[in-house]
């Protein structure tokens, strides 16, 4: 699972012409004070309030620790302030989160670990320079392991669905290891033998105890910021309407065992066409699909 994300970077606040996104802000700092009047009232960023207490996967955050603390307000603040990226989070999620859920829910993993594939990916199949694909960010060899087909033809890291399952497999195996979720979400990012040696060097048993490189010693708060984000979108200034919001289409499935010698003509023949077979079965990774073994394929169809 290791490898270089750098998704979300460093945020430059740049508003160029209109009125620009505000936010719910606490009560001590929306107040009448001199400085406050100074402040033009089309540009305006405030500090955030960070929660009381705040939880991954049923495991408490230690905020009474200082940098543990300050970590969070900058991943909150970096994930507050990026509204267009945070409004597609939303919107994508809302099309992709439920059947993540469901799987996660069947595998026993706590749905908190629905936002690690929003923040690995932003449930976009993406590819990273270290050669991780699709909405979890699963390398060649990991995926292999698991079960899936990975080569030129076929790339099923691709599916969703598929690639959710060998995340939640590689979830269990590293909260097996460590007895802690959050030590296995590190994992997903750092690997298991990472935070083993890492753990066993530094003589500490937790994560929030750890120095660690700024990816990983990052990744958990992204985690928790957009966690916290999600459950209060308002809060943090994310208006939106349930028709704003994307949703998957009807499809509905069909068997294949045999070789396809040209997805257009397919796709045609099934009353699609060929942008509409790639978009919804994106593990197809040529234009045609080789299958001299004639395993069985599932492709979903769009219902028109």
């Amino acid at each position: 699972m290791k490898k270089v994300w750098g998704v979300l970077g460093v945020l430059v606040l740049t508003f160029i012409v209109g009125k620009i996104f505000i936010f719910s802000v606490p009560e001590e700092i929306n107040s009448d004070d001199t400085n406050q009047k100074n402040i033009s009232n089309e540009y305006r960023v405030f500090a955030l309030n960070i929660p009381e207490s705040v939880s991954f996967a049923g495991e408490k955050v230690p905020l009474d620790i200082i940098d543990v603390k300050e970590r969070l307000d900058k991943e909150l603040l970096v994930n507050t302030y990026w509204q267009s990226q945070g409004l597609l989070f939303f919107k994508r999620a809302n099309k992709y989160f439920p059947e993540i859920e469901r799987i996660l829910k069947e595998k026993g993993i706590p749905d908190d670990f629905k936002y690690l594939a929003l923040i690995e990916s932003g449930l976009v199949n993406v590819t990273s320079p270290a050669g991780a694909k699709g909405f979890w960010q699963l390398m060649p060899k990991t995926a292999k392991e698991h079960g899936l087909e990975v080569n030129k033809n076929i790339d099923e890291r691709y599916d969703y669905i598929k690639a959710t399952e060998v995340a939640c497999d590689y979830l269990l195996k590293a909260k097996k290891k460590f007895g802690s979720w959050t030590s296995a979400a590190a994992a997903y990012n750092m690997g298991i033998r990472g935070v083993s040696r890492e753990l066993e060097r530094q003589k500490v048993d937790s994560y929030y105890d750890l120095l660690l490189n700024d990816e990983t010693s990052r990744y958990l708060f992204r985690v928790i910021a957009i966690k916290t984000i999600f459950e209060n979108p308002k809060l943090y200034g994310f208006n939106y309407r349930d028709k704003d919001l994307y949703s998957m289409p009807e499809l509905k499935q069909i068997k294949v065992d045999s070789t396809i010698n040209n997805l257009a003509d397919f796709a045609i023949s099934q009353g699609i066409n060929y942008k509409e077979l790639k978009i919804h079965n994106p593990w197809l990774r040529e234009i045609n699909l080789n299958n001299s073994s004639r395993k069985e394929y599932e492709l979903d169809i769009l219902v028109k």
